[in-house]
C-alpha cells in the first residue's frame, strides 16, 4: 500500500479546524489529521457489549464503563471527537461493530460497503471516519478504478433486470446505488486509513467541486470488534 504522502488526491492537516475548514479542490477529495492513539482502546472494546451485529455506543455507555488509566485517556479521546465533530454541525455514531451486512442478491454485483463504493447525500457535507480499533477501512483513487455500471458484461446484466422505458436506464441505476460502486484496477494501490486518525471524505452532492473519494470497509478479523467512528 502507498504511504499516505505518496497520494496527491489526500492532503493531510494537523488540526480539527484545517480538516474541517480545507476545501476539497482538483484532485483533493480526502483529508487526514493523522493522530497517535494514547490510552487503551481495547479495555473499552471489551467493556461494551455487542447487542447485534452493529451496535451504537453512546457518550453515557462509554460514561458508565469502570476503566482503567489507560482506558480513560481513551475514552475521552473518543469522547472529545465526538463534541468537535458534534460542535461542528456533523452527527457522529460511534459503533461496536462486528460485521456488515453483505449483499448476496446479485452474483455479477456486489453494492454493500465491502466494494469500493462513492457516498451520496442530497445536501453539501463530507464523510467523517476514524477507526479506534480493529481494521481499518481503505480508500483508492479515482483514477485507479471504474464504475461497475460501466463495465460491459455488469451492465447488460443491470439491463436485463431492468424493466422500463431505455430513457429511465440511468435514473434505474442512480434510484438503485448502482451508480455508487466500483471495482479497483489490478494494479491500483489501496490507502489503509489506519488507526486513530480522523478522516474527512468527499461525497456527491449538489456543489461537490470534486470528485466523490472512492472507499470501503475491511474484511474483519475473525473475534475482533472494532470500534469506527462515522458521520
Amino acid at each position: 500500500m502507498n504511504t499516505l504522502s505518496e497520494n496527491y488526491h489526500i492532503g493531510m492537516v494537523s488540526s480539527f479546524p484545517e480538516l474541517v475548514n480545507t476545501e476539497f479542490q482538483g484532485n483533493l477529495n480526502a483529508l487526514c489529521w493523522k493522530r497517535k492513539l494514547n490510552g487503551d482502546f481495547h479495555e473499552i472494546v471489551s467493556k461494551l457489549t455487542l447487542k447485534d451485529n452493529i451496535t451504537e455506543v453512546s457518550v453515557n455507555d462509554l460514561l458508565a464503563l469502570n476503566l482503567s488509566e489507560k482506558g480513560h485517556v481513551a475514552r475521552e479521546m473518543i469522547i472529545l471527537d465526538m463534541k468537535m465533530l458534534s460542535e461542528f454541525g456533523a452527527a457522529p455514531c460511534l459503533n461496536l461493530l462486528k460485521n456488515y451486512e453483505r449483499d448476496e442478491e446479485f452474483d455479477f454485483i456486489s453494492t454493500d460497503v465491502y466494494s469500493y463504493h462513492a457516498d451520496r447525500s442530497p445536501i453539501e457535507t463530507s464523510t467523517f471516519l476514524c477507526t479506534y480499533y480493529g481494521a481499518a477501512s481503505e480508500l483508492v483513487s479515482n483514477d485507479q478504478c471504474v464504475q461497475k455500471i460501466l463495465i460491459p458484461e455488469i451492465r447488460e446484466k443491470l439491463k436485463k433486470l431492468y424493466d422500463g422505458p431505455d430513457t429511465e436506464f440511468e435514473s434505474f441505476l442512480r434510484d438503485n446505488y448502482f451508480d455508487l460502486h466500483y471495482t479497483a484496477d489490478a494494479e491500483a494501490i489501496p490507502v489503509n486509513l489506519g488507526k486513530g486518525n480522523l478522516w474527512r471524505l468527499a461525497v456527491e452532492h449538489p456543489g461537490q467541486k470534486v470528485l466523490p473519494c472512492i472507499h470501503r470497509a475491511p474484511h474483519e478479523k475473525e473475534w475482533e470488534y472494532r470500534l469506527l467512528l462515522i458521520c
